[in-house]
């Protein structure tokens, strides 16, 4: 790759919070090795809810995104959409990197006839094939990551380095690794076990029951660790009623987490954990991107291996169900059958298996 030197500013469009900023990291990295001297801001979305932080809080003081636009998700008001296209045209972007996700050719055809309205000239990575919209099928019917999708689209930037944990650095500063030390002190100089039992959508919540017979188990196995619970500040009162198995089985001190550390510092956090147990969720993609294996249960609203945690080391409970690949955020038919499925002994044989495997 021949960096572009002579490129001022770029436009990098992507969606999405936690999860969705985080799997772009590479890419982001790319863009940057690629774009040296340009000024390089994100169009992106208003959080949805406030479990969605916004992109910013996510990737900090990285130097990767110098800035942002953002925009209300659907929005159809002729008069915003004039405002955000004035807006980008006063920015005038050398170049647009396209890493929204895949929505269809019309929508991609769409957005490319937008953003010329708006005075881009250049494009990289806008899906108008069917190839680049979809995650490919490998030999093996493993299907393509979302992080891979994303960088093989963008391959004539250069190579994105997916498999070089540098590439996911988060570039955690001495202040959010003390704010997160400081939060940890309770548990000594035990090994730590980072849990996270929320999800802001119902068809990934496995529900508080089966979270706290697995901490159950987890306690009566793991005496000796103590239990770091993570989540939003909603999530803190499910995270305790959780906890409560851990502490009935004689489990050691466990710290709540929910709501006191903002999604750089829960990174921090998790670099501390032997291991990450949560749902499919943003906290998921934080621990894998610190490089702390994960054990992750997983609806099937999604195709297999799409948005699991990325790098060597992670375990996933995944059940293909009649219906896997719905897309569904509120499953009431079919109550949650791919994910009411998964037993709490068999996410705790993975925990087992994973700490079987992870450094003393």
């Amino acid at each position: 790759m021949t960096p572009n030197l002579d490129a001022k500013r770029v436009l990098v469009y992507r969606l999405g919070s936690l999860g969705d900023t985080l799997i772009v990291l590479p890419s982001l990295r790319l863009i940057a090795r690629a774009f040296p001297n340009a000024e390089r801001r994100m169009l992106t979305n208003w959080p949805v809810s406030s479990k969605a932080p916004a992109a910013a809080a996510v990737l900090g003081p990285t130097g990767l995104i110098h800035g942002y636009m953002r925009y209300q998700v659907g929005m159809r008001n002729p008069l915003a959409l004039a405002k955000l296209a004035w807006e980008i045209r006063r920015f005038k972007p050398d170049v647009l990197v396209y890493l929204a996700a895949g929505r269809g050719l019309a929508n991609a055809k769409r957005d490319a006839a937008f953003f010329r309205l708006a005075g881009v000239k250049k494009f990289v990575g806008i899906p108008l094939t069917q190839d680049m919209q979809q995650n490919r099928l490998d030999e093996n019917g493993i299907y393509e990551q979302e992080a891979a999708k994303h960088a093989r689209n963008i391959a004539e930037l250069g190579d994105v380095r997916l498999d070089d944990a540098a590439s996911w650095d988060l570039e955690l500063v001495p202040a959010e690794k003390d704010k997160a030390a400081a939060l940890l002190k309770p548990l000594g100089d035990r090994p730590v076990i980072a849990v996270s039992v929320g999800t802001k959508v119902q068809a990934k919540d496995w529900g508080v029951e089966n979270w706290r017979g697995l901490l159950a188990q987890m306690g009566a196995a793991y005496p000796e660790f103590g239990l770091a619970l993570a989540g939003a500040p909603e999530e803190s009162s499910v995270s305790e009623a959780a906890a409560d198995g851990w502490r009935a089985a004689g489990g050691g001190p466990v710290v709540n987490l929910c709501g006191k550390l903002t999604p750089r510092e829960s990174a921090a956090a998790f670099a501390h954990a032997r291991l990450f147990v949560g749902h499919d969720s943003g906290p998921m993609h934080l621990a894998a991107a610190v490089q702390t294996p994960c054990v992750a249960i997983f609806a099937a609203r999604n195709k297999p291996a799409v948005w699991f945690p990325y790098g060597p080391g992670h375990r996933v409970i995944y059940h293909k169900v009649d219906c896997w690949g719905c897309g569904l955020e509120t499953c009431i038919v079919e109550k949650k059958k791919c994910l009411m499925s998964i037993t709490v002994d068999e996410v705790m044989h993975e925990v087992r298996a994973a700490l079987s495997t992870v450094a003393k």
